[in-house]
This record gives structure tokens, C-alpha cells and sequence, in this order.
């Protein structure tokens, strides 16, 4: 399959703008600088390439002469300050990811995942109050989700660290919006996966990293009878709804659930995997101790309101999502494993 994309082109408003990522060395920011680029936006990436992370010089590789790229911390104000006062859109992608470790670096995760947030808005505020700001939040700012479809206004009560923090900065983006009208868009990401995708671990993606077991063999084991709900959401399908809601003025304001409003079984997920790479096996194992304490129950997405704001939704499908991340693994392996 191919799998060269091609984003659509009614984010042409993007040509020539001024556009920060921080994290842009990652999973999500790397594809959304290609995309920009491809377009003729000026971008300049801000990642600290911490190991724990996603960052990776050669997702970028093929960009990399056309992009301004500084290797520091997102917190360090006095280097990113002069490129946010130049700014007019900033995706905030940088973040502590993994809802499992944030129990274990608590004070990190509240930096990264809530400070770096207001400490941006203060720089805005103080330099650049007009500068509109993407925010990568996600759907773990709900906690368990006991209705049938999670939409914009099921409540949040987050079970982890990582949610907690996650929410912390919607709120003060929405604060900062009212008091000094800094413009924003909070997308509620689901379960992303795709190109560009850190596999050293399972702490990311776990369809990534099951593909990756799948390529060595080994035996993916699943709790439970594997009958979870899961909205899973491909790279490019990702990349594009982050345009979309950037370039949609009705979005400003808003939170905005960007999934693929398709719920699917964990183990048919893990089936597909090992379908479409021809190896691996499944084995169902008990769940651990104290699983609910985390486990936020099935999650069925309602993306009604991203389709409202941008006419648009997701359409690659969970298979062919899978086969497009296995080729790309198969064929770079050697960097992201």
C-alpha cells in the first residue's frame, strides 16, 4: 500500500504563517511539520529530545532544511520566548504521555503537562496576546466513562496524574481566553497511532508497539477477554483534524473530541495486527490487582461536533491504518525500535 498522503487543501490559510510545535520531534508534532511544510508554512520546532519520550531527529529527515529546529525545554522561557512573540498559531504538543509513569514523576508531569501550559499563556498574555494555541488534550480527562457515547460535555473526573494535569491546562486555556481573549482550540485526542510512532515501549501506543511484537514473533497477551472499547485514530487522519479545527474560525473557544467515532474490541484490534503482519500470537491473561482504579471502561466516541466545525471526518480504517504503520515500521525499523 502506499502510504504517501496528501492532506486536503483547504488549509491553504496556513501558507506562509508563522507556525511554533513544541514536541515537534515526535509522533504528532513530526507529521504535522510535514504537512506544514508542504504547504509553505514557516515552522519552527521546539523539542528537548528527552529519551523518555518520542523525539527523533529523522522523522523529520526529509524536512529538516526547510524547518528551524531548537533542541531545548519547553519551560526554558528566555529561549522560546523570542519565537512565540513572533508566533500566529502554536500547536502545544509537548507533554508527559504516559498516564502509567505520571503516578511515578508527579511533580514532572504537573511541568510538563499543565505548567509549560500556563507559562506559555503568560508569554502570550505579556507579548503576543492575538497568537491562537492548538492544545493536544485527551480523552483521559474524563476519568471512566459511564454514558454510551463520550461527547464534549460527559463529565471529567480524571483517575490518573496524567488527566488531572491534562485538564489543568484546558482550564487555563479557557481562562486566559475569557480574561484576555488568547484564542485556542482543545482537541480531546483518542488512541493515536501511525507513522512517525515511538515502539521502543508499550507506554505510547499500544497498537504500535503490539505491531512491533507481532514483527518479532512474540506473544501479545491482553487482559481480560479483551472485550474493552477503544477509539482508534491513524496519524494522518490526526494530522489532518488538527488542521482542519487550526484553519476553522467556529472552532476558536471550543473543546473538540477528535477521534474516529469508531469503537472496536481490543482484541479485534490485536487480530487485525496479527492478521496483517502474519506472525505473532494472542494469549488472554487475568487482569492485575487494582486494574479499575485506572481502567476507564469501554470509550465510544461521538465526533458529531468535529464534523459540525470542519465538515470533515476521519476515514482511514483501523486495517488499513494497521498495514500503513506495519510497512512503515517494516521498512525504518531500525529507528524506531
Amino acid at each position: 500500500m502506499n502510504i504517501d498522503f496528501e492532506i486536503s487543501k483547504n488549509i491553504q490559510p496556513l501558507q506562509g504563517k508563522n507556525i511554533v510545535i513544541t514536541g515537534g520531534l515526535g509522533f504528532l508534532g513530526s507529521n504535522l511539520a510535514h504537512s506544514l511544510v508542504n504547504i509553505g508554512a514557516k515552522v519552527t520546532i521546539i523539542d528537548n529530545l528527552n529519551p523518555l519520550y518520542g523525539g527523533n531527529f529523522y522523522n523529520i529527515r526529509e524536512i529538516k532544511d526547510k524547518v528551524t529546529i531548537i533542541i531545548n525545554d519547553i519551560r526554558n522561557k528566555e529561549v522560546i520566548s523570542p519565537f512565540l512573540k513572533e508566533a500566529e498559531l502554536i500547536f502545544h504538543l509537548a507533554a508527559q504521555v504516559s498516564y502509567i509513569d505520571s503516578l511515578n514523576m508527579p511533580f514532572e508531569d504537573l511541568d510538563l503537562n499543565a505548567g509549560s501550559t500556563l507559562m506559555i499563556l503568560e508569554l502570550l498574555r505579556k507579548f503576543n496576546p492575538t497568537c491562537k494555541v492548538i492544545f493536544s488534550s485527551s480523552r483521559m480527562v474524563l476519568g471512566k466513562v459511564t454514558t454510551n457515547k463520550m461527547t464534549e460535555e460527559t463529565f471529567t473526573n480524571p483517575l490518573s496524574l496524567y488527566g488531572i494535569h491534562k485538564l489543568t491546562s484546558e482550564k487555563y486555556l479557557q481562562m486566559y481566553f475569557k480574561d484576555f481573549g488568547i484564542p485556542f482550540v482543545i482537541l480531546r485526542i483518542t488512541n493515536p497511532y501511525g507513522l512517525r510512532q515511538q515502539v521502543k515501549h508499550n507506554k505510547y501506543s499500544l497498537v504500535g508497539w503490539f505491531i512491533r511484537q507481532a514483527m518479532s514473533g512474540q506473544t501479545i497477551k491482553i487482559f481480560g477477554e479483551g472485550k474493552q472499547l477503544r477509539d482508534y485514530i491513524f496519524s494522518e487522519d490526526l494530522t489532518e483534524g488538527l488542521l482542519k479545527c487550526a484553519t476553522a474560525n467556529n472552532a476558536i473557544g471550543e473543546i473538540i473530541n477528535l477521534g474516529s467515532g469508531i469503537p472496536t474490541e481490543f482484541r479485534e484490534m490485536v487480530k487485525l495486527i496479527i492478521n496483517i503482519v502474519g506472525k505473532g500470537n494472542l494469549e488472554f491473561i487475568p487482569w492485575p490487582i487494582d486494574y479499575e482504579k485506572l481502567e476507564t471502561g469501554d470509550i465510544s466516541t461521538d465526533i458529531g461536533k468535529l464534523f459540525r466545525i470542519t465538515n470533515w471526518k476521519p476515514n482511514i480504517s483501523l486495517k488499513d491504518g494497521i498495514t500503513f504503520t506495519y510497512e512503515y515500521l517494516n521498512k525504518h525499523y531500525k529507528y524506531y525500535f
